[in-house]
C-alpha cells in the first residue's frame, strides 16, 4: 500500500510517499515539497536515500492549491508506475477537544474542522485547502486526518486549565498544545535509540518557522508551551509568542488597532521579525552584524531556555533535552547559547560534537539533537486507521 503524507503550512506544501508494510510499519519512498510560495515557487523532490529526483521552477507564483496537487499527483503517477497511492494523510493543525486520533475526512468532518478556523486562523485553512482540492481531483482517495493537537490529549489540569471563569473552560477554552507531529515522532525516536530513553524526563524543543516545546514521559505529553492557539509560548519567527494580555488591550483601546490588526501584528509581524526589524529567518540574523539581529536573538534564546526551566518544574527535573526543528537542527550558535542559560541545571555540552549527543560525560541532562519527520508520523498514523478500518470490516463481516 502506498501513502501519501501532505503537510501544508502558510508558503509550502511538504510531501512524504510511504509504503505501508506488516507490522504497522511504514518505509519511506520518497519526500519533497512546493517552496517559496507567495513569491518564488519551487518543487523539488528526493528518493529516501537523499538524491535529488526533480527541481524546477513551478511557472506562476501564487498557484492554487488544485494546480499544485495535480502537479504532485502527475509526477507521482509517472514515479510510481503501477502502483497506486491507496490514502492520504495530512496534517490538521487544530482538532480542538473532538478529533483526539486519526479520521477519516469525510464532508461533516471537514466541517467541523473548518469551525476551529478562528483558532489557528494561519494554519487551518491551509491545512483544509488540500483535503478540499484532492477530494475535486481524485474523489474516491481515502482522505484521513492526523492532528497536531492530538498528542497533548493527555493534558489535565492544572496544566491544561486557564484561570478563567469556568463556564468559558467548558466552551473549550483551554490548553490543547501543538506540533504534535513532531513531539510524536520524537518519542518514538527515542525508543529506537534506546529502551532507556522515554522513561526520561525529557524537554524536546520544536525550534522552527513556529516554536513550543514539550515535556514528556514515557512518550506522553505533560506540559507544552503552546497553548489555545499555536501563538502562546516561545518567541517564534513572526509570532510573539506570550505577551501580557494587557497589551492586547492597550493596542486596542489605546492605539486604535482593530482586531484584523491585532491579529496580523501578533502573529505576522512580531517574533524575530518584529524585533530585528531585519528577518524572521534566523540564518539571516546569525549572519547579520547589525545589533538589532543580535537582540533578537538574545530574547529567542531567554525565552526558549525559560520555557525548558519552567517544563522541568512540571516534570520535577529533567534529565533529557532534544532540540528539533530547523533552528535546533542546524543553529548550533543558538542551541549552545541557549544550554549556556542551563548551566545552572547541570546542562554541559561538548561543543566537539555537532549532532546526535551533544552533552559532555560531566552532564546531569542528556542533550541530543534528533530530526524530526512529520510526515512519517503522518503515515504511520494513517497506516494504523487503515489497519483498524479492515480489522473492524473483518470482524464485522465475521
Amino acid at each position: 500500500m502506498i501513502v501519501l503524507a501532505l503537510n501544508a503550512g502558510s508558503s509550502s506544501l511538504k510531501f512524504g510517499v510511504f509504503k505501508a508494510a506488516t507490522k504497522r510499519k511504514v518505509e519511506p519512498l520518497m519526500r519533497g515539497l512546493f517552496d517559496g510560495l507567495a513569491d518564488t515557487p519551487h518543487f523539488s523532490a528526493q528518493d529516501a536515500a537523499g538524491r535529488l529526483l526533480a527541481e524546477t521552477p513551478l511557472r506562476l507564483p501564487g498557484q492554487s492549491t488544485g494546480a499544485l496537487l495535480q502537479q504532485l499527483l502527475n509526477f507521482l503517477d509517472t514515479r510510481l508506475g503501477s502502483e497506486q497511492i491507496v490514502a492520504v494523510g495530512h496534517r490538521i493543525v487544530h482538532g480542538g477537544s473532538r478529533f483526539i486520533s486519526p479520521v477519516h475526512l469525510t464532508n461533516e468532518v471537514v466541517e467541523a474542522l473548518e469551525e476551529l478556523t478562528p483558532i489557528a486562523p494561519l494554519h487551518q485553512p491551509a491545512s483544509l485547502g488540500p483535503v478540499k482540492a484532492l477530494s475535486e481531483l481524485r474523489p474516491g482517495l481515502v482522505q484521513i486526518g492526523c492532528f497536531d493537537t492530538a498528542f497533548h490529549s493527555t493534558l489535565a489540569p492544572p496544566v491544561s486549565r486557564y484561570a478563567i471563569p469556568r463556564e468559558y473552560e467548558e466552551m473549550g477554552l483551554k490548553r490543547y498544545g501543538f506540533h504534535g507531529l513532531s513531539y510524536e515522532f520524537i518519542a518514538h525516536q527515542l525508543g529506537r535509540i534506546s529502551p532507556d530513553l522515554p522513561a526520561k524526563k525529557t524537554v524536546v524543543a520544536h525550534l522552527g518557522s513556529g516554536c513550543s516545546l514539550c515535556a514528556m514521559v514515557d512518550g506522553k505529553s505533560q506540559d507544552t508551551t503552546m497553548g489555545f492557539t499555536a501563538l502562546d509560548g516561545v518567541m517564534m519567527a513572526t509570532r510573539s509568542g506570550a505577551v501580557d494580555p494587557g497589551i492586547i488591550l492597550y493596542l486596542q483601546k489605546a492605539c486604535g488597532l482593530s482586531i484584523d490588526e491585532v491579529e496580523n501584528l501578533l502573529y505576522r509581524r512580531s517574533g524575530l521579525l518584529g524585533v530585528s526589524g531585519i528577518s524572521a529567518d534566523m540564518r539571516v540574523l546569525l549572519a547579520s552584524s547589525d545589533p538589532q539581529a543580535a537582540a533578537a536573538i538574545d530574547l529567542f534564546v531567554f525565552s526558549v531556555s525559560r520555557a525548558i526551566a519552567a517544563l522541568a518544574s512540571t516534570l520535577g527535573g529533567i534529565e533529557l533535552l532534544v532540540f528539533t526543528g530547523g533552528i535546533g537542527e542546524h543553529a548550533a550558535e543558538v542551541r549552545n547559547a541557549i544550554c549556556r542559560r542551563l548551566d545552572w541545571l547541570g546542562v554541559k555540552l561538548d561543543l566537539s560534537k555537532s549532532h546526535d549527543v551533544l552533552s559532555d560525560t560531566e552532564s546531569k541532562v542528556e542533550v541530543r539533537v534528533i530530526a524530526t519527520n512529520e510526515e512519517m508520523a503522518i503515515a504511520r498514523q494513517v497506516h494504523l486507521a487503515l489497519e483498524n478500518a479492515a480489522g473492524r470490516s473483518e470482524a464485522a463481516s465475521a
